[in-house]
């Protein structure tokens, strides 16, 4: 089809180059210069696609190592880490086993045990996290486990050798034990955090045919699209494939069938990217009163579309923050508040101020203040609607300070509730007397 994008029946050299990527084996090396002389085309072309598939997650690259054609991981175990993982992890480098880089493990074991008892902790799978001792590295390496080296040192070559004839890797970094279970603990915690925010990448896989079409096509063209396949709005891209514009079944209503669609479309609309929360497109699509959004790379080049119906049928199975997110600054900060209700039901919440929410002058932080009316006022409209709700605008009142490990009521008050806004004050007190008020408005997200 003259003009369309991802409909045409002949991919581009750029798509043929990322298709030829995601056929890859898991494992594979991959090249700019190699992947242009077996493709037979120019090393710019290449590069372009390779950079796009690294952002797509279908290849990798590591310092010394090079860049590998891995599994595209969607997001269901976060628990679960690669050892080129830990390797970036720990800043490390790699003395033996490459082959085995993308291998998964299960578990960490600190070799800091007589190396009878470490065996029988040892396993297919896992890692060994263990200083010079290369009788442990040659165990480990024979059960199926990978290993860390810390402190710095290494190990012999025929330690070396069995990594690689067992593809299973052997790290080293410079770190000690202690601090080098502490960075992959850290790490697995904000794995986890992420996990449970759910992203557009979580609904959206890119493909290199999405109903789209060109600037240069026209508005029969677009009739055409429309009735093949039942949509009444497309995302328009330029020659690079880059999203320039959105055009619907409104905007070519008593245009002619030869009009091209750059003169009927609306330029630089609304995209989101993989890694757009979908409450924040769910957002965008409800005050905008948008229907479609684009999925774009970081260079605005189209590999999906996602619409308002997906976004918000999403919204009603994702985990609310409350249900714990690890330590976000969020969660730190109201884990010592409790819930309460009024005789007349109205929720409000007290707590202890901590010596973590002390600001330079020894009382607790305005900005620890403000949060915590924030999430307080949050919870009050939940409890109100059970809908989500993003906060649109917040005026702030300090009166007075409050010392550290005094117990405070935050009383949110619902003042205007509306099946779009919801507007409140909420009330920050210490033995009866007020020390801040905030004016709140929310927006409402209605997921029906």
């Amino acid at each position: 089809m003259p003009g369309t994008g991802g409909t045409s029946g002949e991919a581009t050299k750029h798509e043929q180059l990322l298709q030829y990527i995601r056929e890859l084996p898991v494992g594979t090396k991959v090249s700019v210069r190699q992947m242009a002389k077996d493709r037979a085309v120019s090393e710019g072309t290449a590069y372009r696609a390779l950079k796009e598939a690294e952002q797509l997650g279908f290849v990798s690259t590591k310092e010394r190592i090079g860049t590998v054609r891995v599994d595209r991981k969607r997001r269901g175990n976060p628990e679960q880490l690669t050892f080129a993982e830990v390797l970036e992890i720990v800043q490390g480098s790699l003395l033996g086993g490459q082959d085995g880089l993308e291998k998964t493990l299960h578990k960490f074991v600190i070799g800091a045990m007589e190396l009878d008892e470490m065996a029988g902790y040892i396993d297919a799978g896992s890692l060994l996290i263990v200083g010079n001792r290369e009788n442990a590295h040659r165990i480990a390496l024979e059960q199926g486990a990978g290993v860390l080296v810390t402190g710095g040192f290494g190990t012999s070559e025929d330690v070396k050798q069995l990594a690689d004839e067992r593809r299973l890797p052997i790290l080293t970094c410079r770190h000690d034990t202690f601090t080098v279970a502490s960075m992959i603990n850290r790490a697995m915690f904000d794995r986890l955090i992420k996990r449970k925010i759910m992203m557009i990448a979580d609904l959206v896989e890119p493909s290199s045919k999405i109903r789209s079409l060109k600037q240069s096509a026209t508005a029969a063209d677009f009739a055409k699209l429309s009735a093949e396949t039942g949509l009444t709005r497309f995302p328009v891209t330029d020659e690079w494939n880059r999203v320039v514009g959105m055009i619907t079944s409104k905007d070519v209503i008593g245009a002619s069938s030869s009009q091209t669609l750059d003169k009927l479309m609306t330029r630089r609309p609304m995209t989101v990217t993989m890694s757009t929360p979908i409450t924040s497109a769910a957002h965008r699509m409800v005050s905008e009163g948008l229907e479609l959004l684009p999925v774009t790379d970081r260079q605005r080049k189209l590999i999906g579309t996602i619409g308002r119906s997906e976004v918000l049928r999403a919204m009603q199975f994702e985990s609310r923050p409350s249900s714990g997110l690890g330590e976000t600054f969020d969660a730190l900060m109201w884990s010592g508040m409790t819930e309460r209700r009024q005789e007349d039901g109205r929720i409000y919440f007290t707590g202890t101020a901590t010596p973590q929410m002390s600001g330079p002058l020894g009382t607790v932080s305005e900005g620890v203040l403000a949060s915590l009316m924030q999430q307080a006022g949050s919870r009050a409209a939940e409890d109100l609607r059970r809908r989500e709700h993003v906060l649109e605008n917040m005026t702030t009142y300090f009166l007075r300070t409050v010392p550290i490990e005094a117990v405070i009521t935050i009383q949110p008050q619902i003042i205007e509730a509306s099946r779009r806004y919801v507007k409140m004050e909420v009330q920050v007190s210490q033995d009866g007397e007020l020390i801040a008020k905030a004016m709140l408005t929310a927006q409402t997200i209605d997921p029906s």
